[in-house]
């Protein structure tokens, strides 16, 4: 049978109280951190937080580059399927024109298709992307990008009679080096 506290006091034994322990001599030690430990572990997080945040970031960037590139083989498909269906004739264009379209929104608000007999649009984008770069959200996703007529030289892009082409307004340099305006 154990014995009681009482006991356990008239023998000199008492149990330790909140904590405490016993130590190897016998007496009572104090357990718990003390301010030195509690300094040194919060060194070391701060030191990996240090540590992380320049990766998170190359994260960040490698995610919105990816997505950029996504956005611009999508926008470059579109407008190519449109000036295809030019040149097959599906959609009418006058001579002196590159068949091209006129504007970037053409191809999200559909062309009537000149060989169908029901006269059907034709659509080539659901939506138009927004540049992943642009923050500035007062402007419309059409605004985020910068567009190239087909007659403006590839150096010194401009808009004019059509689009030929979208690029990146973003000033930044991608992480291989290239800047994103020449994506």
């Amino acid at each position: 049978m154990p014995a009681t506290p009482s006991q356990r006091r008239a023998r000199g034994f008492v149990l330790p109280k909140h904590r405490a322990s016993w130590g190897r001599g016998g007496g009572l030690r104090r357990t718990g951190f003390t301010l030195l430990e509690l300094v040194i572990a919060i060194a070391i997080l701060s030191i990996l937080v240090v540590m992380a945040v320049p990766v998170v970031k190359l994260e960040l960037q490698r995610q919105k580059e990816t997505e950029l590139r996504q956005d611009l083989r999508e926008l470059r498909s579109a407008i190519d399927a449109y000036k295809r269906a030019t040149d097959e004739g599906r959609i009418p264009r006058k001579a002196d024109t590159s068949g091209y379209p006129p504007r970037l929104e053409d191809l999200l608000s559909g062309v009537a298709n000149a060989k169908d007999v029901k006269g059907r649009q034709m659509y080539f984008l659901r939506r138009i992307p927004r540049d992943p770069f642009n923050d500035d959200a007062s402007l419309a996703p059409v605004q985020t990008w910068g567009k190239r007529s087909y007659e403006s030289p590839p150096d010194a892009p401009a808009e004019g009679d059509d689009v030929f082409d979208v690029y990146s307004l973003a000033a930044g340099t991608g992480i291989n080096g290239v800047p994103y305006r020449e994506w």
